[in-house]
């Protein structure tokens, strides 16, 4: 692998980024042209000291999920993106792996929702990126790895999220997850991190399995609904909770938004604020 070609090549894509592009504040100090490394780091949900390491090519054989993180902070073209892979001696993804990648279009999309809490899975339910408003609403995700950025391991066998759920609604959210796993294996069945995914899932969950083997027909999905967040700092939150599929990426983008004027609306407010400059500190 050529290691310092591929930190030589971050780097040099990081000094050429625009900082306010990608939601960075520009202060009338700054003296950096482009993005500093912790900011890149930041946007990317990898350490700085380890994207120091890959661009003194001092770090080796970064992880195919690295390399797609750094290209989508980069906002790489899909030209530039194949490169990046190639020069980690990754071959980009093919037709038959569950995609990641946040094409410009779908980034765009994002960008004007960067003052509303919205988080982006991939067709495993896997956390590809959630933007500040969300982590402020339902706790910081930038230090989850491996499976804790899996919203069926989160449910069924990790802390879950600060959505209340009676018995019956987590019990009907589990299936549906586990029922859309399921249409996914049936897209991807080549794919081998998604096999890994459900044997891991088969052998540390019996009600993973269950739900896996079940003959029975899952609840209804439901793509619009009611939540309740119970937010540590500002108590109970309703809101509106809408997940949008983007059908040629095959992406699940969850927005949470409150009818304006409400009460949900000021605790929502008042939540990403806190939120926000608790990340910031």
């Amino acid at each position: 692998m050529e290691s310092w070609e591929f930190g030589r090549t971050v780097h040099r894509w990081r000094d050429r980024m625009v900082p306010g592009s990608v939601g960075v504040p520009v202060g009338r100090r700054r003296r950096a042209t482009g993005l500093r490394r912790e900011e890149l780091a930041g946007l990317a949900g990898i350490s700085t000291d380890y994207l120091t390491r890959l661009e003194q090519g001092r770090a080796t054989a970064p992880s195919v999920q690295v390399v797609e993180a750094l290209a989508r902070a980069l906002r790489l073209a899909d030209a530039e993106r194949d490169l990046l892979y190639r020069l980690a001696g990754h071959t980009a993804p093919g037709p038959e792996v569950v995609p990641t990648r946040v094409t410009a279009s779908v980034q765009r999309l994002l960008d004007r929702l960067a003052n509303t809490p919205v988080v982006v899975y991939d067709a495993t339910w896997t956390l590809v990126l959630a933007n500040a408003p969300y982590d402020a609403l339902m706790g910081e995700t930038t230090s989850w790895r491996g499976l804790e950025r899996n919203a069926v391991w989160r449910n069924l066998l990790g802390p879950g999220t600060r959505v209340v759920h009676t018995a019956q609604e987590q019990a009907d959210h589990e299936a549906r997850l586990v029922a859309d796993l399921r249409l996914t294996a049936s897209r991807y069945p080549a794919d081998p991190a998604l096999r890994r995914l459900i044997g891991e899932l088969r052998d540390t969950s019996p009600r993973f399995a269950e739900l896996w083997e079940a003959d029975a027909p899952p609840p209804l999905p439901e793509p619009s609904k009611r939540k309740v967040i119970d937010h540590p700092a500002v108590g109970r939150i309703t809101l509106d909770c809408d997940t949008l599929v983007v059908a040629m990426d095959d992406l699940r983008i969850t927005v949470y938004t409150a009818e304006p004027g409400t009460e949900d609306a000021e605790r929502l407010a008042l939540a990403v604020v806190l939120g926000t400059q608790t990340l910031v500190e």
